[in-house]
């Protein structure tokens, strides 16, 4: 993509700078290998690229200096605050410059999300990657590279002086999905993937806990309550006695069994797999970000976001296959192996129907999948990768803005429309979408605040919603009727 050049430099004054105490220039950087990393917080591609570059950060942490460089897709990703809170969601620690002109895009000819731009450390563009690198070539040229410049003495290794982002320490972190717990014997009680605790947690109908699943800290352990380890568990559903859990840092799907107090793997392998296809057994199917869970009888469905997939886990035989999509990212209809989705990150059941309601999140859509054969994707809302915005009326004029959660409710869809902060509902009787609230429900205690960045929402009947209230690190109930929001748990 380049000749060997002159980087241009990382200043300009529509530039917010994140996790150190100033801008840094190039000549701050001179004397170690610098990767410039082109992202933006919306896309699976580029989470699925931190995680390479934090390994490289460790083998390599006095000569290999990170730059993020946040370039936003998304109107909501220009926002300096919705940055500053994924970064705090992504546990990034290395330097983040946001451009939210896409300026330094611009300067240094990107042309899609993730690339990956290497400057020598004299300041010369040697090299890009765009895509999703493989980590453990990546990770061995760039050790020949750093021992060639260490022979020419042009390496002057040191570490950044960097600020960790803030953490929060109140029941919940970044909550993603929240969905009913069945069987659960006397009263409701309601699963919750606590995302940035890097845990399950079971809550009362008052929004009280009651248990917690994971040890805290991010891993990949099948264990008991207290020693198992998840990563970045984003989605889940319950049966009987037992909690499925989409654990999305670890590309896996586990189970949590409530009486033996126990946590197993059902799918994945712990690292990001390629296309699905199968069917083939889940010890072996390497899966990609399964960001929600439905089930229905044995079948369990998944989102798999890191591959633009819908699958499908076999219970009874545990097998795995694939149950929707080419892996190519797009929104095109058609029969279900042959359609084109976009990161599906939310799943809503309608069993009456046999529909598969899902949220198409980089198209900001909502689609549909039916299950009776022969199965076909639809869309409902949506139109375009780059076609977004808020506004109601009619299913084909009406646009979201990366949603991210479902739920059914009886003629309806709610849906957490993530980057618009608020919830709307797609009604089928008059194929109309509508704000839920345009009136503004009335705050019903002391702690209200505008929803931010909503990634889960559970309906209980009608008339009650309980939204995963993601950035603000909590969830709020509505109640519809009464036209009130209340904090139910943080």
């Amino acid at each position: 993509m380049f000749g060997l050049s002159h980087a241009p430099d990382l200043t300009g004054n529509r530039l917010r700078w994140f996790n150190v105490e100033r801008p840094l220039s190039l000549e701050d950087l001179r004397g170690r290998l610098v990767i410039l990393d082109f992202w933006t917080f919306c896309c699976i591609n580029c989470m699925h690229v931190l995680s390479t570059l934090k390994v490289i950060e460790e083998t390599f942490p006095e000569e290999v200096v990170v730059i993020g460089i946040h370039s936003p897709k998304f109107e909501a990703e220009r926002d300096a605050a919705n940055v500053a809170q994924a970064i705090a969601r992504y546990d990034i620690r290395h330097p983040v410059v946001h451009d939210p002109e896409m300026t330094l895009w611009r300067a240094y000819s990107v042309r899609a999300w993730p690339t990956l731009l290497f400057l020598s450390p004299d300041g010369m563009i040697i090299g890009s990657v765009p895509g999703e690198p493989d980590r453990l070539p990546l990770t061995r040229g760039i050790g020949k590279m750093i021992g060639d410049w260490k022979g020419k003495g042009m390496m002057a290794p040191k570490r950044l002086a960097l600020r960790r982002p803030p953490k929060t320490d109140g029941l919940l972190r970044f909550p993603g999905k929240i969905k009913p717990l069945r069987g659960a014997g006397d009263g409701k009680l309601w699963a919750v993937a606590d995302s940035g605790h890097h845990q399950v947690v079971v809550l009362d109908d008052d929004g009280c806990e009651v248990r917690r699943f994971g040890g805290g800290e991010a891993g990949f352990i099948d264990s008991d309550a207290a020693n198992s380890a998840f990563h970045n568990p984003q989605g889940l559903i319950c049966g009987a006695g037992v909690i499925y859990v989409a654990d999305t840092g670890n590309h896996a799907i586990r189970l949590i069994d409530l009486e033996k107090d126990e946590i197993v793997t059902l799918a994945g392998t712990g690292e990001r797999g390629m296309a699905l296809g199968g069917p083939e057994p889940g010890s072996e199917a390497a899966l990609a970000s399964v960001w929600d869970l439905e089930l229905a009888g044995e079948r369990l469905f998944f989102a798999n976001a890191g591959t633009h997939q819908l699958g499908e886990l076999d219970l009874a035989s545990n097998q795995v296959r694939s149950l929707a999509g080419t892996s190519g990212e797009d929104i095109i209809d058609g029969p279900s192996m042959e359609a084109l989705l976009a990161q599906p990150s939310g799943l809503a059941l309608d069993g009456k129907a046999g529909t598969l309601y899902f949220a198409d999140s980089e198209t900001s859509s909502v689609r549909a999948l039916n299950l009776k054969s022969p199965s076909r994707v639809d869309t409902l809302v949506g139109t375009g990768l780059f076609d977004f915005g808020a506004i109601n009326g009619p299913f084909e004029t009406a646009r979201l803005q990366h949603p991210l959660g479902l739920a059914w409710i009886e003629g309806a869809l709610v849906v957490a429309d993530s980057y618009n902060n608020r919830l709307r509902v797609l009604s089928f009787n008059n194929r109309q979408v509508n704000d839920l609230g345009e009136n503004r429900f009335t705050c019903a205690d002391n702690s209200c605040l505008t929803v931010s960045e909503p990634a889960g929402v559970a309906a209980d009947g009608n008339g009650r919603l309980l939204l995963a209230d993601t950035n603000n690190h909590r969830v709020v109930e509505i109640r519809r009727r009464e036209e009130t929001l209340s904090v139910w748990a943080e």
